[in-house]
């Protein structure tokens, strides 16, 4: 490449990209990311005075991925830490995730997918600068080293600053595979850094979907209807535009839309709409009644997804036998944030600001309802108050989408938090009967469960049911490694009228919870410590071991508690991570109170990039997670979802919150995820635990002492 190639290209500085394709990651210089007929991603941009601009592909929910992702870059760089500023990503294919195929944030992926190419770019720029710098000086590489921006010949003493040599670096091949850092050499790799967007948010200036405003806005709100399926018997359409402020009406699938000049005229012209419903496609859905549906579903003959021995054999021969049935409810997101979503759609442009998981699936119903191109569509992802997997879902873009279209102006469609949890798409209910068949000697011969639960991946991604089989549903039971002789795993599909969605760690979040409690269940009725029961069913699985170890020790598993106190324990690998967690729990007898006075979490994520991140997850992850098992459950009557608010959907309170101790194992393994495997320990250990306390074993989520087994 020229450097006329290249100042035309790129002005001044030195650009790279990496190329995400199937076969793997390949960098390139300006020529290839600026060319007419591909622009590969450039996540990184050397300038001219030294700065690091490094462009973060992934949406920042609070999990760090603003400040970890560009730390991998850096890291490789050599980068000024004090001189790198961070950029969002726009929707382009070239920002896709390698893995996932499109561009989108979830399944505890960032890192993990992203820490070999970012590692791969930063390492090929400081590979050029150096040469740049030894070509310049006449000497040979090796005796250059890169540290803090800054090459260094240290035989005669010179130095050059990166901005120095950015346009000389651009001119040079790029490097197809350079040399990555061992562990003992990273500078931020490893080290607790703070978040790059702490000030921001503390300060009030950080721009969430909320927070943003476009010249001509306008504001739109829906009335929705109360039933699953309803349709509009009858609205009061003059009413509504006689409302001071209010400019259109729109009805759209989802219910009646309403756009005005305020967000409180909008709200105003949706009450004079006076809309009247019929009774929805199943009036008497109930709570009642979807206890019924997965009661029912338990007794159907499932699809096999694993098997191996015979485990009804092994059952029927088995010195002992236990069986159990366990309930867990649906569930809403309730993300600080609610759901909305800004957008300006016109014959020649579409233009998106949105707090969003799904980069490609926004642009792509953008596409659609707007009849543009992909690149006339421009997709602004802002900060997001809670994602939890809420925000992969499309629904409220697309009706920013529709009503912004009808309306010819920048329209922000805002949803209020009772809209919020009714009109959620749940975490699926889940109910499962399992059995377990002990030897003589109090050992795990068999292991058969069969599980009910709606499918998400058939709505969202098709190609990922097997056989019949929703792989979401299963997490944590198809790869479980608890080593069992015999083992009969069945899947029961169960089809309602309540939507369903990714929820933070998904099918682990109920699977954990029975797996563990059960597993606690065969150890007490084997006669052993649930601690020593577990790791002798994990001789072959020494990460999973050491985590247990671990937790059970900086807990002081077998110690002596204050009275009324016991611990519990439970250990889950998902998302190539595996946590441990030891809960320490008393029940207040009078009031049938439970209090959850500390948990103690041990954590293999394999590699880490900022413990200071991964503690902070593990900690939101654990507290979420108690709210789900102390607290949390979608009322559904009369067709719908009667949860209005967080009056009658609780939420654990600060008050209520235990403290939360994070240890995490040093290792050498790739990264793993590290936003959800925090969340599905945390309910059977404080289940275990009360176990422990009272000898009653609850089976049901939330945890009520008046759940009994």
């Amino acid at each position: 490449m020229t450097r006329r190639d290249f100042l035309k290209c790129s002005g001044a500085g030195l650009t790279l990209a990496v190329v995400c394709s199937p076969l793997g990651f390949r960098i390139a210089g300006a020529t290839a990311a600026t060319g007419a007929d591909f622009r590969p991603n450039a996540w990184l941009t050397v300038h001219p005075d030294g700065a690091v601009t490094i462009v973060v592909a992934k949406s920042e929910m609070g999990q760090g991925v603003h400040t970890s992702l560009p730390m991998i870059v850096a890291d490789e760089l050599e980068a000024d830490w004090k001189k790198v500023t961070i950029e969002s990503a726009p929707a382009r294919d070239e920002y896709k995730d390698p893995l996932f195929g499109m561009q989108a944030t979830g399944g505890s992926t960032s890192v993990k997918h992203m820490y070999e190419p970012l590692r791969k770019a930063g390492a090929a720029a400081r590979v050029m600068l150096v040469e740049a710098a030894a070509k310049r000086w006449g000497v040979p590489p090796g005796e250059c080293v890169a540290a803090v921006g800054v090459v260094t010949h240290a035989a005669s003493g010179r130095t050059a600053g990166y901005g120095e040599l950015c346009a000389e670096a651009a001119t040079l091949p790029v490097p197809a595979d350079p040399p990555l850092k061992k562990k003992g050499e990273f500078r931020l790799i490893g080290t607790p850094l703070a978040r790059v967007d702490s000030a921001a948010k503390v300060s009030g200036t950080a721009i969430f979907g909320l927070d943003v405003r476009v010249p001509g806005m306008r504001y739109a709100v829906l009335a929705r209807p109360p039933a699953y399926g309803a349709k509009v018997l009858s609205l009061d359409r003059e009413a509504a535009l006689k409302t001071a402020g209010v400019e259109g009406i729109l009805p759209i699938d989802r219910g009646v839309a309403v756009w005005a000049r305020t967000l409180e005229a909008a709200w105003k012209g949706r009450e004079a709409l006076a809309v009247r419903w019929d009774k929805g496609i199943e009036p008497m859905l109930s709570d009642r009644s979807l206890r019924e549906t997965f009661a029912a579903h338990l007794g159907k003959d499932g699809i096999v997804f694993r098997s191996e021995g015979d485990a009804t054999a092994a059952l029927a021969g088995a010195a002992k036998r236990i069986e159990a049935r366990y309930f867990l409810p649906y569930l809403a997101h309730a993300t600080m944030e609610p759901m909305n979503a800004t957008a300006s759609v016109t014959s020649e442009r579409c233009e998106l600001w949105i707090p969003t998981q799904n980069q490609t699936g926004a642009q792509a119903l953008a596409a659609r309802i707007s009849g543009l191109a992909a690149d006339k569509i421009a997709v602004n992802t802002t900060l997001l108050g809670g994602g939890f997997g809420r925000r992969f879902e499309t629904d409220f873009v697309e009706e920013a989408l529709l009503i912004a279209k009808a309306a010819g102006k920048p329209v922000k469609v805002v949803w209020t938090r009772e809209e919020d949890l009714q009109h959620d798409y749940y975490r699926p209910g889940n109910a499962a009967v399992l059995e377990g068949g002990l030897d003589g000697q109090g050992r795990l011969v068999a292991w058969r469960q069969r599980l009910a639960v709606p499918p998400i991946f058939e709505r969202a991604f098709p190609g990922m049911v097997k056989d019949g089989v929703d792989l979401a549903a299963i997490d944590g039971l198809r790869d479980l490694e608890y080593e069992i002789p015999n083992v009969a795993f069945e899947y029961v599909r169960v089809d309602t009228p309540v939507p369903v969605g990714f929820w933070r760690s998904v099918g682990h979040s109920h699977n954990g919870f029975t797996v563990e409690c059960f597993i606690d269940e065969l150890a007490r009725a084997a006669g052993k410590d649930p601690l020593e029961f577990r790791l002798g069913l994990l001789q072959n699985r020494p990460r999973a071991a050491r985590v247990i170890r671990l937790a059970a020790e900086k807990a002081g598993w077998g110690a002596r508690l204050p009275g009324g106190r016991a611990l519990g324990l439970a250990y889950c690998q998902s998302f190539d991570s595996r946590v441990a967690q030891v809960a320490e729990v008393s029940l207040r007898a009078e009031t049938g109170e439970i209090a959850v006075h500390r948990v103690v979490c041990a954590v293999d994520c394999g590699a880490v990039v900022n413990p200071d991140t991964v503690r902070a997850q593990v900690m939101g992850a654990c507290l979420m997670g108690l709210s789900a098992a102390l607290k949390e459950a979608v009322v559904f009557a009369d067709g719908g979802s009667r949860s209005a608010n967080f009056g009658d959907y609780r939420l654990l309170r600060a008050g209520e919150a235990p403290a939360v101790e994070v240890h995490l194992v040093d290792s050498d393994e790739k990264p793993g995820g590290i936003g959800e495997p925090g969340v599905p320990p945390v309910a059977p250990a404080v289940a275990n635990a009360l176990f422990a306390i009272t000898g009653i074993r609850l089976r049901e989520l939330p945890l009520r002492p008046a759940a009994r087994g």
